[in-house]
């Protein structure tokens, strides 16, 4: 059995199921609370079904996945020959996922790091393929930790939401973010800054807003080498013409990943969602 640093994530990095399988990273799913039901993300659960049950305004809130889930998870990492485990996770200001992480690493059969990214999304993925890579090339867990940490601090993520509700009520934006945001209903644009949602600028119009990001963006790439995702959630015209336009855009573009984010963040951040993330290599 070889031995190796094995990358362990959470669902809510969006990675793509092949990219996953590639590289060998395992994510633990969190959960979504539909009324009386709870589901796990990615398997029990999809972005269509909850964007169908915010527009009818149900109740939807979500969960971290338990210490006990993580453990098995570690024990099983380690049964197929890992040496030790790097585990990196959303940020702590959103979710309880990398304390319960943190809880079952002290009981795990070989050692683990455990990673608050201050990410989320494909902000994260980016940060667990860095990680990954680093192990690939013989890397120690000391040196796929460096490696995604320097991703992360070169990671910008940007939002467009049509409403800040569904992050009020989640408590994800300050009650007086969402009332500026709200007020003459303009249409508000957010950045990921030091693992928060903050408020970045005030649009009049939805269209003007994702013509701001998609500025903010381009400008933010510049010239340099850089991986992007565009996010949605029930927006797939959107997230596609907004790919185009930014493939046109940006001179250093790697890779350029499109997706529907899943059900936990799609349940603080509501239809409509408009996401992009700007990885330097």
């Amino acid at each position: 059995m070889s031995r190796h640093v094995a990358i362990v994530t959470d669902s809510t990095a969006y990675l793509p199921p092949r990219t996953m399988e590639r590289h060998g990273i395992t994510a633990v799913p969190l959960t979504v609370v539909l009324g009386d039901q709870a589901l796990e993300e990615g398997t029990e659960i999809s972005a269509r079904s909850l964007a169908q049950a915010l527009q009818k305004r149900r109740s939807v809130t979500t969960s971290r996945p338990s210490p006990e889930m993580f453990a098995a998870t570690y024990r099983k990492v380690a049964e197929s020959g890992a040496s030790g485990i790097v585990s990196l996770h959303l940020s702590a200001e959103f979710s309880g996922t990398y304390d319960a992480a943190v809880l079952a690493a002290r009981e795990a059969p070989v050692p683990v790091r455990v990673v608050d990214t201050g990410m989320v999304a494909m902000a994260l993925g980016f940060c667990a393929l860095a990680a990954a890579e680093s192990a690939e090339a013989g890397g120690t867990v000391d040196d796929a930790v460096t490696a995604a940490e320097k991703r992360a601090a070169g990671t910008s993520a940007y939002f467009y939401v049509d409403t800040l509700d569904y992050l009020r009520r989640g408590g994800r934006i300050g009650a007086a973010q969402a009332l500026l945001g709200s007020a003459l209903a303009v249409k508000p644009l957010l950045e990921l800054n030091g693992g928060r949602i903050e408020l970045l600028e005030k649009v009049r119009t939805a269209s003007k807003a994702i013509a701001r990001l998609e500025e903010i963006v381009a400008d933010r790439a510049g010239s340099a080498q850089v991986d992007i995702a565009v996010h949605h959630l029930a927006a797939p015209e959107r997230a596609s013409a907004l790919a185009d336009r930014l493939r046109a855009r940006v001179p250093g573009l790697a890779d350029l990943h499109v997706s529907e984010v899943g059900a936990v963040i799609g349940a603080h951040t509501g239809p409509g969602l408009l996401g992009v993330v700007v990885s330097p290599r």
